[in-house]
């Protein structure tokens, strides 16, 4: 895959990232699958340039967890950093691209999956050197808007990455305390199905990402086993 996006990076005349953008909506625009393959990838590298640039530093702790999320060959390395860099540099602001990556990547409706993996991705990123900063929660806070997810779903999503164990299980799976405890079992199962890697590599996530899936279902599985020790008699 970063072949591809290699071949894009190289041919952009203009030396832009909205040429590298443009070109693949018109070359893979018969591809639907294919162009959110490339564009997934292309979003993460982008949109992290852009969250670095908002933090103001990138730590080494954040270039490994960059690393967990793509593997690519050495010879690729300065097609990789060229991308990243012009999104860095780029005088648009993130939200310019935000836009043309929810159109890329999106389904088109509501709290689109391939949008939530790129936020998962962002988080992972983001949370690398121990801490979240504000610069970066209100980076991803916007992000997700942009993307059209929900906050409640936005609060589910950060709080997987919650640092230590000050996450609400409930907000986690997004259920109330109220509810009963059928309906709380139902709602994590259907988030298991959802979560599974195979639906992760179905709709175009790269194989490096899998660590990152796996990490979200043991958040779904931590959170609804904290939920069950409530429920069970004393």
């Amino acid at each position: 895959m970063l072949r591809r996006i290699s071949e894009y990076v190289a041919s952009a005349s203009s030396g832009a990232l909205s040429a590298i953008i443009e070109a693949v909506r018109t070359i893979l625009q018969g591809d639907p699958e294919l162009r959110r393959r490339v564009a997934f990838s292309i979003a993460m590298i982008a949109l992290s340039a852009k969250m670095a640039k908002a933090d103001g530093v990138v730590t080494p702790n954040e270039v490994h967890a960059f690393h967990d999320i793509f593997s690519f060959p050495r010879h690729e390395m300065h097609n990789v950093t060229r991308l990243y860099d012009l999104a860095k540099q780029d005088v648009a602001g993130f939200e310019a691209y935000a836009r043309q990556m929810a159109g890329l990547c999106g389904s088109g409706s509501a709290d689109c999956p391939m949008l939530e993996d790129i936020l998962d991705g962002l988080f992972h990123i983001a949370k690398a050197d121990g801490v979240l900063h504000e610069r970066e929660n209100s980076f991803l806070a916007r992000v997700a808007d942009i993307f059209s997810i929900s906050e409640s779903h936005y609060a589910r999503i950060r709080a997987r990455h919650v640092l230590g164990d000050r996450a609400d299980p409930y907000v986690l799976l997004g259920v109330s305390p109220d509810m009963p405890f059928p309906e709380i079992k139902r709602r994590y199962r259907e988030l298991v199905m959802e979560s599974h890697p195979d639906r992760l590599v179905a709709r175009g996530v790269p194989m490096e990402f899998l660590a990152i899936a796996n990490a979200r279902l043991a958040a779904i599985n931590a959170a609804f086993e904290q939920i069950e020790k409530s429920w069970l008699p004393v």
